[in-house]
């Protein structure tokens, strides 16, 4: 064995090796490419998903979210007109990473996405610090759509003259970026819409992955339907005054308008790219996931577009798109709450996150259930309680971080496991793209606003204090028993 395959072995610990180099070495312990094999056909849960759901699952936690919900913050606050060229950059970094999850799940096609593409190839800290990343990117990306749901739900109603109140359709709290602090809301009290809708798409995704993927694929198709028609009419208002200055001058900070504001929206809307790794985490619910998963991978106000429809005077329209949105936006959040749960499951079976409570899968619904439930209960609250813009900026960093370790995962693997099968290959060559599409990520990831980092920071700092106390001595990797087993698999 070379001195690189002993380092991430997991092997036990050496006569002559000393504690600290030990524990060290632990750190960077990988998971086999057969090991995933077995798991593929071990799991449990129900293999339903065709290449067209795998794709609708994809669209749906891409196309709408930016246009339905992120333009109009990152347009407001940081860009203006040019959030288009936000769009584009954030659109170009993405694509860099959609190749490289392609290649990394046509290799590895179960369930984790980024988690376990890092965990097959740079070890089980950068595993554990990635798959942390996702479950705050998940948790928080679903009660964002889910908070910009309410905003086109209460605009729906206004349309016949009914009136929620904001009491019970607001977040009750604001944050306020000259102290960076949150601020209570006087007389708002919870977002009630939000955390209704959460709790009743996770008893969708309870009830079967097949059902769920039937209930997303409806509602991409009308959401589809409705941007198209926004854009076909839209097109016949364009007022040119509106992108006069199309690049605002910056008002003194980073963030705030300016070609960084540029960058920095860049690292907001990056948040509507989302949706390939999405794909990536139903591997395990793929009928044949390693030629369907590349396949499904490559192709201010919560209700922005609502807003400008109003400006436009066409009332018909709002109707029928805030409708187009409400349905629309359901594939989204159905979306990131499936791909939370998979993450949990993906790193519960791993022994690194309670497994007693989140691996357990139904016996009739073949889901995973309890993680399913407890998501879905954290997410409504969070949606209940937070403004979209703080929520929006958590996303995206989390998000920012996955993109950038997979860039680097295929790298890593390219290296170590050259000889390894892959029905998809990055174009280019192995380094290129990788190498791109990592430099773009951290671009983006250092425009993001400083509350955003500490925020991203803070997270991480609880993520590694839980691995320590808990994962590491739980990891199955790392398990003398389970490293003969690997030993005996790989001869």
């Amino acid at each position: 064995m070379s001195g690189y395959e002993f380092f991430t072995s997991g092997a036990p610990r050496q006569a002559d090796e000393s504690a600290w180099k030990y524990h060290l070495r632990k750190l960077f312990t990988t998971k086999s490419l057969e090991s995933f094999e077995m798991e593929k056909d071990t799991s449990g849960l129900k293999r339903t998903l065709s290449a067209f759901d795998l794709i609708m699952i994809g669209l749906g936690g891409i196309i709408g979210t930016g246009i339905l919900i992120i333009t109009g913050q990152a347009a407001a606050t940081k860009a203006g007109p040019a959030v288009v060229i936000s769009f584009i950059i954030s659109g170009i970094a993405a694509s860099f990473a959609a190749l490289c999850y392609s290649e990394l799940s046509s290799m590895i096609p179960v369930a984790g996405s980024a988690y376990t593409y890092v965990y097959a190839t740079l070890g089980e800290l950068a595993a554990w610090i990635i798959g942390w990343s996702l479950i705050l990117e998940y948790a928080v990306g679903a009660s964002t759509i889910a908070v910009g749901w309410s905003g086109y739900f209460v605009n729906f109603f206004d349309h016949f003259g009914i009136k929620l109140s904001p009491s019970w359709t607001s977040a009750p709290l604001v944050f306020d970026h000259s102290t960076g602090y949150l601020l209570r809301i006087p007389g708002a009290y919870i977002n009630l819409p939000a955390f209704l809708l959460i709790l009743f798409l996770t008893i969708i995704l309870i009830l079967g992955i097949k059902e769920s993927a039937t209930v997303n694929n409806i509602a991409v198709t009308l959401k589809v339907f409705v941007i198209l028609l926004f854009v076909i009419v839209g097109i016949t208002k364009i007022n040119p005054k509106n992108y006069d200055p199309f690049i605002p001058q910056n008002e003194g900070s980073f963030s705030e308008f300016g070609i960084t504001g540029i960058l920095s929206a860049s690292s907001v809307v990056f948040f509507a790219y989302i949706g390939f790794d999405s794909i990536s985490t139903a591997a395990q619910e793929a009928k044949n996931p390693q030629r369907d998963l590349p396949i499904g991978i490559i192709l201010n106000d919560p209700a922005p577009v609502t807003v400008a429809i109003n400006a436009m005077g066409m009332s018909w329209l709002g109707v029928i798109v805030d409708f187009g949105a409400l349905a629309g936006l359901l594939s989204g959040i159905l979306v990131f709450l499936m791909g939370q749960t998979r993450i949990f499951y993906a790193m519960a079976k791993d022994g690194l996150f309670f497994p007693t409570i989140a691996s357990k899968i139904h016996p009739k619904y073949k889901t995973p259930h309890i993680s399913t439930a407890v998501t879905g209960v954290i997410c409504a609250i969070i949606s209940s309680l937070l403004p979209i813009g703080v929520l929006a900026e958590l996303t995206s960093v989390g998000t920012l971080l996955a993109f950038l370790l997979v860039n680097i995962g295929v790298l890593v693997l390219r290296i170590t496991a050259p000889n390894a099968p892959r029905k998809f290959k990055v174009p280019g060559g192995p380094y290129l793209i990788p190498i791109i599409g990592a430099l773009l990520d951290l671009l983006l990831l250092f425009t993001a606003t400083t509350a955003s980092l500490i925020r991203l920071l803070v997270w991480m700092l609880i993520g590694l204090v839980i691995y320590f106390l808990y994962g590491r001595s739980h990891s199955v990797a790392n398990n003398s028993n389970q490293y003969m087993k690997n030993k005996e698999l790989n001869g």
